[in-house]
């Protein structure tokens, strides 16, 4: 935002240098990016009057010239203008002087004859015909009336003035004005606001009820539109000081009909358009969306392909304006035009960036709705560009307006306490300071209830630490006294899911395993992979709005695509063998379509191939439930409805009897759908289960006194038995005694029963108190001997 010093001074009076203005502005939260100098490059540069004109000896095409610059001594000037005459009061560069862009002028010799400087165009000053209507398209500029020689050139043309840019955040839409930032300029001098006093004179006859009429459509993308009509209008240039304001904010000056639209933009922030009001069909304003592929000329020319996203200004045939970005030219005021609609309109921000976006036209307009404007503010704008019609009698007002704003935006309270504030910033400033500021900035307050009303050109104020941000702001920050923070400090430590992950984390490391990390959004064709059938519940997922491609278009509801695709990336560069984990998230809508967050669980998933079997990596998995304190707790029992996982070779985890997770071999369809051609081994554990059922307390105890007793038993038992059965078994009838169960021999042979096989076990008893006779375990092993035979339909062994 480029703010004109020169305009500033209407609303607010400074006594200060534009440095100083710059430093106090910024120090009050309005950052300053820069500030430039207009005409400063311009040095040497005067008034002067041509005396003489006689054509050069040897150049048919230049002119010999002598100039006076008020030095008392003419100059000679050698020339190519031909639209000089005697007696011209011209721009004269002098010897040694300098134009706009850096460039020198020196004197010197022309075809022979000496030149002692140059005579400028407007071009040269860096300026234009629609800077200066009256200045020849090729020629000298002559000034329209005598000047006093030898003065300043960049000071008779008025090209001097200093400009501030300004970086405007997004959540200050009302500081993309010249009244915006006058207002915090007053109230960082604590100087009073001079707001322009808009009074319409409306003189011309008609119903402008009759003349126009508005209809809004959506009114969530457009939540006002007023419009006002100008009849008998007059197009010509803009007078002089607005051509100087609207070239120094960074506007080109066109005519005074566009230029009055402009000039309100940048003086209230509030953009506006005109349209030819002959042109408008049925004399009716629809503001709607777009339809598909319907086409529109812009003012600059080209055709653009609108879609129904968009918001259109249309009357009842056809698009006139794309909203918020840009006119058509089939609505366009030109010569001869003698009624002008001037539209002053809200629009809804984010709706505009997207339009502006997809049409790659980004316009001043288009830069200011998309921040959202004040729908009140419409209102002022239209008032203030009629107000400057009848100004610079470019046409007759007609009376009222039509205004559709269906929904109006109120002001809003806050509550404020100065303690609170005080606190929150570490200042002491007074209850009445904190309402002087609130004053200085629109904010109406309600001392005896502490309560303030936030004008609605002020968005950002939501909350009291907004108020105490304005406070500080113009306190002073350079004022707030640097202190140590303060409060009773806390060790930091880790979460008890933390420490769960991190034991998780530790032992898969341990176990040889290297972590790994994937993505969470996956492509829907992972389930066919994965041969999870069509209805399965991992098939609902949560579909991403925006996705990159279809690759990343949903979240995942199962990890195993992302640990398979990393063992391929391994086997298929010749790692001959991989070893991975990852800790990460699933994601499983409650209900689709979603109407609240989905589930998050967090699980730990073990994949590897090569040198390893199903035993390698259930040896792992209980590695993992040794150091979280569940050795004795987990379970395993077979299971064949996984389509994913081999039938014969994959097992359930359970404790306390509810599975938590699996391992085993996965499917070879699954391996040769992933490229992967060996045997691959995962395990997927659920880590709520092992947070809930982890035990951390380490217990001690004392080193035996007493020794202990061994026994061996061996029998056959069917195929189907599994060893946890007969531990359970042996550990439920050998008494309070038994201190471990150890198997030390599965064998299958031809001394071995068809559909048997012999399993082996050492008992080890010990007691606490004393030696334990042979009477103690006899009768602990009849016991054990017996269940198994009667439960299991195990035969014991001859030695």
């Amino acid at each position: 935002m480029d703010l004109p010093m020169s305009w500033l001074s209407d609303y607010v009076e400074l006594d200060c240098t534009t440095k100083e203005f710059a430093d106090a502005i910024t120090l009050s939260g309005s950052k300053v990016e820069g500030v430039t100098s207009l005409g400063a490059e311009i040095k040497n540069v005067v008034t002067g009057k041509v005396l003489t004109i006689t054509k050069h000896p040897d150049a048919d095409k230049l002119v010999v010239t002598t100039v006076d610059v008020g030095t008392g001594e003419p100059i000679q000037i050698v020339t190519g203008a031909s639209n000089l005459y005697e007696g011209a009061y011209v721009p004269v560069a002098l010897h040694d002087s300098t134009l706009p862009g850096g460039v020198k002028i020196k004197k010197g010799k022309l075809r022979g004859v000496e030149s002692n400087g140059m005579l400028c165009s407007v071009e040269e000053l860096a300026c234009d015909a629609h800077d200066f209507p009256e200045a020849p398209e090729h020629g000298i500029y002559i000034f329209p009336e005598p000047v006093e020689l030898g003065l300043d050139v960049a000071d008779v043309m008025d090209l001097k003035d200093d400009v501030v840019e300004f970086e405007i955040t997004s959540n200050r839409p009302d500081c993309f004005s010249i009244t915006g930032l006058a207002r915090e300029a007053a109230a960082t001098y604590k100087k009073e606001l001079r707001m322009p006093e808009i009074t319409v004179k409306e003189e011309a006859d008609g119903n402008i009820k009759e003349m126009i009429s508005v209809e809004i459509k959506n009114p969530e993308l457009c939540p006002r539109y007023i419009a006002r009509v100008v009849k008998n209008v007059k197009i010509e240039p803009s007078p002089r000081w607005m051509r100087k304001r609207l070239r120094a904010a960074g506007v080109r000056p066109i005519n005074n009909i566009v230029d009055i639209t402009n000039y309100v933009m940048l003086e209230l922030g509030q953009p506006m358009h005109a349209f030819n009001i002959d042109t408008i069909a049925e004399r009716k304003i629809i503001v709607r969306n777009a339809y598909e592929g319907e086409k529109i000329t812009t003012l600059d020319g080209n055709e653009r392909t609108l879609d129904p996203s968009m918001l259109v200004i249309a009357d009842p045939t056809k698009a006139v304006a794309v909203a918020g970005v840009m006119g058509g030219e089939n609505s366009m005021i030109s010569e001869g035009s003698e009624g002008v609609l001037f539209e002053s309109a809200n629009f809804n921000g984010p709706n505009i960036r997207i339009t502006a976006k997809k049409l790659g036209l980004r316009t001043d307009a288009s830069s200011k709705y998309e921040k959202g404007l004040d729908p009140n503010l419409a209102k002022m704008a239209v008032d203030r560009a009629v107000q400057l019609v009848e100004m610079l009698g470019a046409g007759e007002v007609v009376k009222g307006d039509v205004d559709c704003y269906p929904n109006v935006r109120t002001t809003w309270e806050l509550s404020y306490d100065p303690e609170w504030i005080n606190g929150l910033l570490g200042i002491n400033v007074t209850e009445d300071e904190m309402i002087a500021i609130f004053d200085r900035l629109g904010i109406v307050t309600d001392k005896a209830n502490r309560k303030v009303t936030i004008p609605t050109y002020r968005p950002d104020l939501e909350a009291q630490a907004d108020l105490a941000e304005e406070v500080a702001r113009f306190y002073g920050y350079d004022k707030i006294v640097p202190t140590l923070a303060s409060g009773t400090p806390t060790a930091g430590k880790r979460t008890y899911k933390q420490k769960i992950v991190g034991i998780i984390k530790k032992s898969m490391i341990s176990a040889g395993l290297c972590e790994a990390m994937v993505y969470s959004f996956e492509s829907p064709k992972v389930f066919d992979k994965l041969r999870i059938p069509e209805g399965d519940a991992l098939r609902n997922t949560v579909t991403i709005s925006n996705p990159l491609g279809e690759d990343f278009s949903i979240m995942r509801t199962t990890t195993l695509n992302g640990m398979l695709t990393s063992l391929s990336t391994n086997f298929n560069r010749r790692n001959e063998a991989a070893g991975l984990f990852e800790v990460g998230k699933v994601y499983l809508p409650k209900a689709l379509p979603l109407v609240e967050l989905p589930e998050e669980p967090d699980v730990l998933t073990v994949g590897a191939y090569g040198n390893m079997d199903f035993y390698d990596l259930k040896g792992m998995v209980e590695y993992l439930f040794d150091n979280l304190g569940m050795a004795g707790k987990v379970e395993y029992a077979p299971v064949k409805d996984i389509n994913w996982m081999h039938p014969g070779r994959t097992a359930a985890v359970l404790v306390n009897g509810e599975q938590f997770g699996y391992l085993g071999e996965v499917h070879p369809a699954v391996c040769e759908n992933y490229s992967i051609k060996t045997k691959v081994y995962v395990a997927v554990i659920n880590i709520a289960a092992l947070i809930e059922n982890a035990n951390l307390v380490t217990v001690y105890k004392a080193l035996p006194k007493y020794p202990a007793t061994t026994r061996d038993i061996s029998m056959l038992v069917k195929d189907e038995v599994f060893v946890s059965q007969i531990e359970n078994v042996i550990k439920a009838k050998a008494g309070k005694h038994l201190e471990s169960v150890t198997l030390f021999d599965v064998y299958k042979g031809n001394q071995i029963p068809d559909g048997m096989k012999s399993v082996s076990y050492s008992l080890t008893f010990r007691a606490e108190d004393r030696t334990l006779v042979d009477e103690d375990v006899s009768g602990a092993m009849k016991k054990v001997l017996e269940a198994l035979e009667k439960e299991l339909e195990a035969v014991l062994r001859d030695k």
